[in-house]
């Protein structure tokens, strides 16, 4: 009689425990995002906001899953101010924000001064794209700058001696001038990044290959060229963006933005950020991206 009253207490404690643990979990979790403006009733759309020179792609990714995997968020604003950056980081952020759209979750573009090259990439993997009138974007292109430090190391009377495996493995080396040969080795890396972009626009945006190849050039437009071109869905505010993403979601009313804040962190992570950011300005040459260069 005793060892079945200890079972039923055993019993009891163990299901307060996993009562505790699920509420503090509920707890931890509606602490993983702040609001960013109330209304709606609770019915919440998750805002990302991707700003700056495309380099590292992993934030912005993982803040797109959390928001797609999260039912409680009935749709997403993608915020996107930049000109562009890396070509694969650009590619991921796009996936990212296309698999969101794919869930079924509508995912709105706002673009805010600039979404060009890169940035305009991304935002191909949204629902809608809403730009300002005065937005820069499009600049449609890849490019790869390749320093020549030739003349200066000779007036330093510095010599670089090279050892390869292969006739082409150090091409766009900095330490002297470019061979005709290399040049269009490099000239088909680029073009086939390009036609990887052109490809992804003509798809996303439903329009003729042969015309768009025309406007493709690097050239920039105004939000509102953009639109008139068919780049863009409508033209308006990032607050029109909200309400075009709630209304995409069946939302009543106002809803309320949430976004997921920055992590804090330590003195090491910082430490190893810096030297990442410094690494990056280091790295090789040529370097292919898909950057307004303005």
């Amino acid at each position: 009689m005793a060892r079945k009253q200890d079972l039923v207490i055993l019993g009891f404690l163990v299901g307060l425990l996993v009562v505790f643990a699920l509420l503090l979990g509920f707890l931890l979790r509606s602490r993983e995002v702040e609001v960013v403006s109330e209304g709606g009733g609770g019915e919440r759309v998750g805002l990302v906001e991707l700003r700056g020179v495309i380099v590292n792609a992993e934030p912005i990714v993982r803040q797109l899953e959390r928001f797609r995997k999260d039912r409680g968020i009935r749709a997403v604003v993608l915020r996107i101010d930049s000109p562009g950056g890396g070509v694969a980081a650009s590619q991921e952020i796009y996936q990212a924000a296309r698999r969101v759209r794919e869930s079924g979750k509508p995912i709105v573009c706002s673009m805010g001064s600039v979404a060009a090259s890169g940035g305009y990439y991304v935002a191909l993997g949204c629902s809608k794209i809403v730009a300002n009138p005065g937005t820069t974007t499009g600049s449609i292109g890849v490019i790869a700058e390749i320093p020549n430090f030739q003349k200066l190391l000779a007036r330093l009377g510095i010599e670089v001696s090279v050892v390869k495996s292969g006739q082409h493995k150090d091409i766009g080396s900095p330490y002297r001038q470019m061979t005709e040969d290399e040049r269009k080795l490099l000239q088909e890396w680029i073009d086939d990044a390009y036609n990887q972009f052109v490809q992804v626009v003509a798809a996303e945006r439903s329009l003729d290959e042969g015309r768009l190849r025309e406007l493709a050039d690097g050239r920039v437009f105004t939000g509102r060229q953009a639109y008139q071109l068919g780049l863009v869905d409508t033209l308006g505010t990032f607050a029109d963006a909200v309400g075009l993403a709630a209304k995409l979601a069946g939302i009543r009313g106002e809803p309320r933005l949430v976004r997921i804040p920055p992590r804090r962190l330590g003195w090491l992570e910082l430490l190893l950020g810096s030297l990442g950011s410094v690494r990056e300005l280091a790295r090789p040459w040529p370097r292919l991206k898909y950057q307004w260069a303005g």
